[in-house]
């Protein structure tokens, strides 16, 4: 492998991951929240399915995607008509690695809005504040260090997917070969080297990605 291909695999690995949290944040946020601030019937269920493609396996994710969004499926027909192609892409990348990544976001959302004083918001709406006000202005800047927490959980789980990437985005050198994607085809074409040298690539970016994580989270709220 030369120095090229392990820069353009590890910027297309680091685009999908961040695409990725950028897919699952606004429904991860809602989510979250619903869950933390909502009593309803079947809410440990809803939990459940939500918790699904943490559980499942990657390549059962994979092709649920792929029948959604396959040229036959109920959204891929639609995005066929528009004239846009999901499968086999870096979207289609970036939707499996949301997937996958988007229990972990809902909860540590979910715990984040759990934690939050329920006396800020409702002294909020005494001062004449609306619901979307208290959200935007109170509620969502309180749990902005969890909400950030998961958005970290949410990228570097996006930087090692695999399995549901396989299938729905493929192997394809400089389109949708991410790192994970990467060591796999060299271990099968027998490139120990370039293998070893991509697994040291994607240890470096996730452990980078969560010591910056943990050492904003350790530092003081303001």
């Amino acid at each position: 492998m030369t120095a090229l291909e392990w820069a353009e695999i590890s910027l297309l690995t680091l685009r999908v991951a961040a695409l990725a949290t950028l897919i699952a944040l606004p429904p991860a946020i809602a989510t979250g929240y619903l869950l933390a601030r909502r009593a309803f019937p079947g809410r440990s269920l809803v939990q459940a399915i939500i918790a699904l493609p943490m559980v499942l396996p990657p390549v059962a994710v994979g092709l649920a995607l792929l029948i959604l969004l396959g040229p036959e499926g109920p959204f891929g027909g639609l995005f066929r008509a528009l004239g846009i192609q999901i499968v086999f892409t870096e979207w289609a990348a970036a939707l499996a690695a949301a997937t996958v990544g988007f229990p972990l976001f809902v909860r540590a959302c979910e715990q984040s809005f759990e934690g939050v004083d329920r006396r800020y918001p409702d002294l909020a709406r005494t001062l004449g504040h609306s619901r979307w006000q208290v959200f935007f202005r109170v509620t969502l800047p309180l749990a902005r260090r969890g909400i950030f927490y998961g958005a970290m959980l949410c990228f570097t789980r996006g930087l090692g997917e695999f399995g549901a990437t396989a299938l729905v985005a493929g192997i394809i050198p400089g389109r949708t070969e991410t790192l994970s994607l990467g060591i796999w085809s060299r271990v099968q074409w027998g490139d120990d080297a370039g293998a070893l040298t991509l697994c040291a690539i994607s240890f470096i970016l996730a452990l980078t990605s969560m010591w910056a994580a943990e050492t904003w989270l350790g530092k003081r709220p303001a």
